[in-house]
């Protein structure tokens, strides 16, 4: 451990034997002091002595444990019971409520549904507003950031792909509408909720960016031509029947990601260089930012009743096939979140690449699953009704796996080398 000459002896600065969970970059001469409103990645902690490494790791691990629930918000504390209200409260009133089906056609921007879209865009605003675009070039510049990228498109492009479709004929032989429904949440890949689920566990929100931007160039132009592939060319090999009504056109795709990635996105950007370079980013980042902040899951929470008001008939009077369909769905999002956790666990990633890549393959935009189906299928189609079922299953698994990368970042060994920090050093080189 080092400490500034004359300084608090409890200061560690961040080298990669650095084990204490207040150390601090050593070109950072402002020391900012732990609390549950601290923006930045040096803070430090108060009240520490010197210790061995061996204490310093079982005392890390009892603090962060007793101090994890108390740096929640309270939305975030009970984000479980929000969620599973918000699911609820959709189905009642898409069931019981006359005209909620028709009314949300009649809200539509070509295949985008306006309702849903307000809000992605309040969900993903705040999240898009932490993301450091002006370290993005230097991030670009690095080998692993290209790493990386090549590791997403095998997992979102090859892996993914392939694994859903095989749970869907495996699981629904029987039924070829919801087994198409299901394959396109699988063919779209994630560029909104990954963002919360990616914050909330604890991932790298710059790598995070980069990602779901890539796959979202991907998804433009792969999910056309993947459409076809996996709904009617690869099963025709094995004697199924093909669908002639698949015919899946990359403006609608293309329309989707801008508006519900491109929006967001700009606005974020824009936000965050406006401030930064007007009043200053220590008030961004004290002020603006836990002001925000909250709006990201008031906006998740919102865009779960919109989504099952609209199929909250469907759901109920399909409750049987609703069930046969969870079940690809569910081992679909374990299988692809714990295939890369634990592979690039195990050589040696650090945790906060691991959890960025395990939501970003685990994750699905099952928005453009969702506008897809109806566009081709109709709003009352069995395949629709299957799309929608995506995140009736997607946002309650990965929360639940959300708390299970908490769990075990505290409990699993983990590489001390951030990709962030790999970076600074390299500029102070």
């Amino acid at each position: 451990m080092s400490s500034q000459p004359g300084g608090d002896p409890s200061v560690c600065y961040k080298t990669d034997n650095c084990n204490y969970d207040y150390c601090i970059e050593k070109k950072n001469q402002e020391q900012c002091y732990w609390s549950s409103d601290c923006q930045y990645d040096y803070c430090i902690k108060t009240g520490y002595e010197p210790m061995t490494t061996a204490q310093t790791n079982n005392d890390t691990d009892n603090v962060k444990g007793k101090t994890l629930l108390r740096q929640l918000s309270f939305l975030d504390r009970f984000l479980v019971l929000w969620i599973l209200l918000a699911m609820i409260m959709g189905v009642l009133i898409g069931y019981y409520v006359p005209g909620v089906q028709q009314s949300f056609e009649t809200v539509q921007f070509a295949s985008v549904s306006v309702p849903i879209a307000i809000g992605l865009l309040i969900m993903m605003y705040p999240v898009l507003c932490k993301v450091q675009y002006e370290k993005l070039p230097s991030i670009l510049m690095t080998r692993q950031i290209w790493i990386q990228m090549g590791i997403s498109i095998v997992l979102n492009w090859i892996i993914g792909p392939i694994i859903m479709t095989c749970l869907a004929w495996a699981t629904l032989p029987d039924l070829p509408e919801f087994r198409t429904g299901v394959v396109m949440v699988g063919l779209a890949r994630c560029i909104a909720m990954v963002f919360i689920w990616n914050h909330l566990a604890g991932g790298d929100p710059d790598y995070c960016a980069m990602l779901v931007c890539m796959n979202s160039i991907l998804q433009i132009a792969l999910f056309s031509p993947y459409s076809v592939l996996f709904i009617n060319i690869i099963p025709s090999w094995f004697g199924a029947p093909t669908d002639t009504a698949i015919n899946v056109d990359i403006w609608p795709v293309a329309q989707s990601v801008l508006i519900y990635l491109g929006i967001p996105l700009a606005a974020g950007m824009v936000t965050r260089f406006a401030f930064i370079y007007t009043i200053g980013r220590q008030w961004y980042e004290r002020n603006f930012l836990p002001y925000v902040g909250p709006w990201a899951l008031i906006g998740l929470l919102y865009t779960i009743v919109v989504m099952f008001a609209n199929q909250g008939h469907q759901i109920i009077d399909n409750i049987g096939s609703v069930f046969r369909v969870a079940v690809p769905l569910f081992v679909y999002f374990v299988l692809m979140f714990f295939i890369p956790f634990f592979g690039l666990k195990s050589i040696g990633m650090p945790y906060e690449l691991v959890v960025t890549q395990s939501f970003t393959a685990g994750s699905n935009n099952f928005e453009l699953a969702i506008a897809v189906a109806v566009g081709t299928y109709g709003i009352n189609s069995q395949q629709a009704l299957a799309a929608t079922m995506g995140p009736l299953i997607e946002v309650p698994v990965l929360l639940a796996l959300t708390y299970v990368a908490l769990l075990l970042e505290k409990k699993m060994n983990w590489s001390n080398r951030s990709p962030r920090l790999i970076i600074k050093k390299d500029e102070e080189a």
